[in-house]
């Protein structure tokens, strides 16, 4: 099948109409599609949390701790009465 007759199928496949959807199925798949989104929405926006509650607690973290700071070196005592 070269391109040109594989676009045609395709035409063909498109411009056929779609069977008819019984109209008791309508109400069902509106409101399993409005549940489907809310949850999404939830998820996204309890992911989103997470990840600022993450970044808040690091930041705390890190300006307490300090890691990028040098631990005293314990090795040598000080120089006294030098």
């Amino acid at each position: 099948m070269n391109r040109a007759e594989r676009e045609a199928a395709v035409r063909r496949i498109m411009e056929r109409t779609p069977p008819p959807v019984p109209a008791e199925l309508h109400p069902e798949v509106v409101r399993r599609g409005g549940r489907l989104v809310r949850r999404r929405r939830t998820a996204r926006r309890l992911g989103w949390l997470l990840l600022s509650a993450a970044i808040v607690a690091f930041v705390i973290w890190a300006t307490v701790v300090q890691p990028w700071v040098e631990p005293p070196s314990q090795t040598t005592p000080p120089l006294t009465n030098w």
